[in-house]
């Protein structure tokens, strides 16, 4: 039985400001929303990565990474995405640090470099492996998974040789005396000329088709709200901001919300294709027959 005759469904997204930003218009009921209410829950994105694979939420804001690993569960819409040029993860450490180096730093580790990641469902781990495995096939690396927020003081107190950092992270860590060692958009870019998938909405894969195009279309609607109307609801998106300054929250919506979140067009589509097939090829991914969006155009 799929969703037809429901009125209410969950929506669940990350506190981040690129989302408060696209869903603020909804979420603050700034626009109509034509009889469609929603249940909404804010989440880290790992958390929601990790509630997908119960098939929690109706709707939900997801790594790449994850919708391509549970693709009989979710579909992609075609708005409210995060894909982009020159916004990918950073590997940071402390200086002196080095990837090359086939040891780890510290003291009673295993020998191999440890890395902080977001989270073994992001795309952020993902693009790490693609990278490892393309410039230092021989170095092998024990991976711990933490909140995002913790990983740059996991490099900081010794407890990780690297990390691996998202979000606001790349406009701050250099306020925190670390050095950014690789920069994985960018070997993204240079390996494929694709902007780089980072986030997409999705939705359950037996939604019906025409609530899914509807509610696709709610979200572009909210997309141009907010940049009609950016100081409309701020509040909202500050309110979930942490202690992040305002520069860093409009550098944050600057960088991540762009015409492909508005529609993830032909060549967005390519990139998360690509994306895949790399994933795919790393032992990260099974292959899928299930069609990658929930509804046409």
């Amino acid at each position: 039985m799929g969703m037809k005759h429901r009125k209410t469904y969950d929506l669940a997204y990350s506190s981040c400001p690129n989302d408060t930003f696209i869903f603020k218009g909804i979420a603050k009921k700034l626009i109509s929303t034509r009889g469609i209410n929603f249940n909404i829950v804010l989440e880290d994105v790992e958390t929601l990565n990790q509630n997908a694979a119960k098939g929690a939420y109706d709707i939900t804001k997801l790594s790449f990474a994850a919708l391509g690993n549970f693709p009989d569960k979710y579909a992609l819409l075609r708005t409210g995405a995060a894909l982009g040029i020159g916004c990918g993860p950073l590997v940071i450490s402390l200086p002196n640090r080095f990837m090359e180096d086939k040891r780890s730093s510290l003291s009673g580790s295993s020998g191999k470099q440890v890395i902080a990641v977001p989270g073994l469902g992001t795309t952020a781990y993902h693009l790490f492996r693609f990278y490892m495995d393309d410039m230092f096939p021989g170095i092998e690396t024990r991976i711990i998974p933490m909140p995002f927020e913790k990983i740059m003081p996991a490099v900081i107190k010794k407890k990780a040789d690297f990390g691996v950092i998202i979000h606001e992270g790349r406009f701050v860590y250099q306020n925190m005396n670390l050095e950014m060692k690789a920069d994985l958009g960018q070997w993204w870019e240079d390996k494929t000329s694709l902007p780089i998938p980072l986030g997409c909405i999705a939705v359950k894969r037996d939604m019906d088709p025409a609530i899914a195009l509807e509610i696709q279309t709610l979200i572009r609607e909210s997309i141009d709200h907010a940049f009609c109307h950016p100081t409309l609801g701020d509040d909202y998106i500050r309110g979930y901001a942490q202690e992040m300054e305002e520069d860093v929250i409009q550098q944050h919506i600057g960088l991540y919300v762009n015409e492909f979140s508005r529609d993830i067009g032909a060549k967005g589509t390519t990139a998360v294709t690509t994306f895949f097939k790399y994933a795919a090829r790393a032992g990260l991914m099974e292959k899928t027959s299930f069609p990658l969006f929930a509804c046409p155009k």
